[in-house]
């Protein structure tokens, strides 16, 4: 069962306007919709999109076809789908799964194609001020019932620029650039890429980098707002996902993998950080 819990489809002859008018044109909005799901149900559309599809799963998991590729999207994950491409979405298990869609286009949105189509984690995510998402969702929808008078649309726009940017940029928000241009800090997080495999204390870390414990925690902890060991520790699991989608490996084993030793601690981590153990993520994604 599939139903439009709400939905607003803007008129031809505005978005006909908005493709012309230089403030909108570079950026607008056709279609928003919140969309509900049940269980094993198959939500596809074959033909080529007229327009880019944000799909956005606020509850639930899916699977997510475009193309070839086949994918698994889990709740505060999201995916743009590019124009010109159709898509399959099949839930699993969870009911209901919920999204927001948005369907978009204009001149920016053909610049920003190539960060469309992967799937991508919105949580944890550092620093990507995620929590007036729903605000700026409902904002749309109230003043869409309010007309399409040239202020309103002009709005209307602004406001799904913003909504957009929060996806679109959500791991590249201004600390998290501040992030990339602190060398101690891209230092410290490439040392962690390269050794995800090994168990490191924060001891390690700071002898590694060249500074003291104590230094290298404040300035990690004030770019980041994350310790250097619980930022390690997310990208163990984020690893871990990517793992458990794509392999057919024991959890004990990509526990060893990651460096941990003791598997019952890795899926405790786990739990923590995803809302749901290694097993039951995989029997979401893979069904």
């Amino acid at each position: 069962m599939i139903v439009k819990k709400r939905f607003a489809k803007l008129p031809q002859a505005i978005i006909e306007a908005q493709k012309s008018d230089p403030l909108t044109q570079d950026l607008y909005l056709c279609e928003i919709s919140e969309i509900l799901l049940s269980r094993n149900t198959t939500w596809e559309n074959e033909s080529p999109l007229e327009n880019h599809l944000l799909v956005y799963c606020t509850k639930g998991s899916c699977r997510l076809k475009i193309a070839r590729d086949e994918v698994g999207m889990l709740q505060e994950q999201f995916c743009i789908i590019p124009q010109g491409f159709g898509f399959r979405i099949k839930t699993g298990e969870t009911d209901p799964t919920i999204f927001i869609t948005c369907q978009f286009n204009g001149i920016k949105s053909k610049i920003l194609e190539k960060d469309f189509t992967v799937v991508r984690d919105l949580v944890p995510s550092i620093n990507n001020r995620v929590a007036n998402r729903k605000m700026l969702f409902d904002e749309i929808f109230n003043n869409l019932s309010r007309g399409y008078f040239n202020a309103n649309t002009h709005y209307i726009s602004f406001t799904f620029s913003h909504l957009l940017a929060t996806f679109v940029f959500a791991s590249k928000t201004s600390e998290d650039i501040q992030v990339e241009e602190n060398p101690v800090v891209l230092k410290t997080i490439r040392f962690m890429e390269q050794n995800i495999d090994k168990k490191l204390g924060l001891s390690d870390i700071a002898e590694e980098i060249g500074y003291s414990i104590t230094y290298l925690s404040t300035i990690f902890r004030r770019e980041t707002n994350y310790s250097p060991l619980s930022y390690f520790s997310h990208l163990k699991v984020t690893r871990s996902c990517e793992y458990l989608d794509q392999t057919h490996l024991k959890i004990k084993q990509i526990a060893f993998m990651l460096g941990y030793s003791d598997p019952y601690y890795f899926s405790k981590d786990f739990q923590k950080k995803m809302g749901v153990s290694p097993r039951n993520y995989r029997k979401r994604v893979k069904h």
